[in-house]
């Protein structure tokens, strides 16, 4: 058995590299070019906060700097190039991975309904029929046009109007598709009426889709544990994901490789020689200063940029102001191949204000990186909507990183 190492700086790049964050990114962001962002990402999560710009959106910007939110709107709605559904998360997915998500809406059925309570069962059965019966008859509807009154507090979509619920199971359970969004409502419809005939029809069995998910992962991950490739799209159990990884080294298809981490500690990681081939010769990163969504694919997995850059991320929009160390939504600032710091940044009105840059331990503020940030403020504005920059006294940081 081959056994190979690949040290912390190279583990970066090659990560940073798959998802389309090491080299300076041109492109048109619509149509095809965005067709390809999304399909080399693997997903996009979709997220409701906007303080600054919807996580998507950012994501896309970070990549793509002439991408404008409208660019995948249309990508859903008008060319169908990609759908809306479950990752980990709520996602815009490539549309030509369509097929595979049929494991995921098998199991995602099978999942909610081991919750159904007995006694509701049947009026659970009935509820999703009629909302189904709905939709056929009258055409797409959103929740407000099945969920009753949508101002009562809830702690979870099982507290929602009983319509409402049926809704949100018939979407996970891949027997309606969102077919458009109005704001940030979706809009719901028999999938027969939203996804191509032809990626409708095609049928995969169960083994073909785990392993195609688990290669589909790796390529986008460069390395991972099989733990990491399992969580990456959410279609594949971690028993399934074991013996994918079993059976490909067995075949010669995967080799086992230490992999540094930030700390200086190696982790026994699945890759390929090819992978370890292209991480010697990848280029030096662009010396961008990038704004990060914190649900960013490169990212979302906390433990793992942890690890790899040794920056520790919390979202603390749930945490009482009182007790956040550092914001309500926190922006990961990137440079190179590092992660150098988190920016308080949020809309008001035509004006991007700044609250606070926090450098990460160790990362100096010298007149070259502070005129990057300010570069890539200047830039996200038009993302933003906005047309002036304030900052608050005190704003930079520097030396006095929490």
């Amino acid at each position: 058995m081959t056994h190979k190492t690949l040290d912390n700086r190279r583990a970066r790049r090659l990560f940073l590299d798959r998802h389309m964050l090491l080299r300076a990114g041109s492109g048109p962001a619509r149509g095809h070019d965005l067709d390809h962002v999304l399909d080399t990402l693997g997903f996009v999560q979709v997220d409701s906060v906007n303080t600054l710009a919807r996580a998507h959106d950012l994501i896309l910007w970070a990549r793509r700097g002439q991408y404008r939110p409208k660019a995948l709107e249309h990508t859903v709605a008008r060319y169908r190039s990609a759908f809306e559904h479950w990752t980990h998360d709520a996602s815009v997915i490539p549309m030509r991975f369509y097929p595979m998500w049929r494991l995921k809406f098998e199991r995602e059925e099978a999942r909610i309904r081991a919750r159904w309570p007995e006694n509701r069962r049947e009026g659970w059965e009935a509820e999703t029929e009629a909302v189904l019966r709905h939709i056929g008859d009258h055409g797409a509807a959103c929740s407000l046009d099945v969920g009753g009154d949508e101002k009562k507090s809830s702690s979870g979509w099982w507290d929602w109007h009983p319509s409402k619920t049926a809704l949100e199971f018939l979407w996970r359970s891949g027997r309606l598709a969102v077919c458009h969004r109005r704001g940030f409502r979706k809009f719901y419809d028999l999938c027969e009426r939203v996804i191509p005939s032809d990626t409708l029809n095609r049928r995969l069995d169960d083994v073909e889709i785990v392993d195609w998910a688990m290669r589909a992962a790796l390529k986008r991950l460069g390395f991972a544990t099989s733990g990491e490739l399992s969580a990456f799209f959410d279609i594949v159990t971690p028993t399934e994901a074991r013996n994918w990884c079993a059976e490909a080294m067995a075949r010669g298809d995967l080799i086992e490789a230490d992999i540094e981490m930030a700390d200086g500690r190696m982790r026994k990681s699945f890759t390929t020689e090819e992978v370890l081939d292209e991480a010697a010769s990848l280029p030096e990163p662009t010396t961008r200063v990038r704004l990060m969504s914190p649900f960013d694919p490169a990212l979302r997995d906390r433990k793992r940029t942890e690890r790899l850059f040794r920056f520790h991320y919390r979202i603390e929009i749930f945490v009482p102001e009182a007790q956040r160390k550092y914001g309500y939504y926190v922006f990961p600032v990137m440079q190179g191949d590092r992660l150098i710091g988190r920016i308080d940044a949020k809309r008001s009105g035509d004006t991007l204000c700044v609250r606070a840059f926090w450098p990460e331990a160790g990362v100096r503020m010298g007149k070259g990186r502070e005129a990057g940030l300010l570069a890539e403020l200047n830039r996200i504005r038009h993302l933003a909507g906005t047309y002036e920059l304030s900052f608050e006294e005190g704003w930079l940081r520097a030396g006095q990183a929490a």
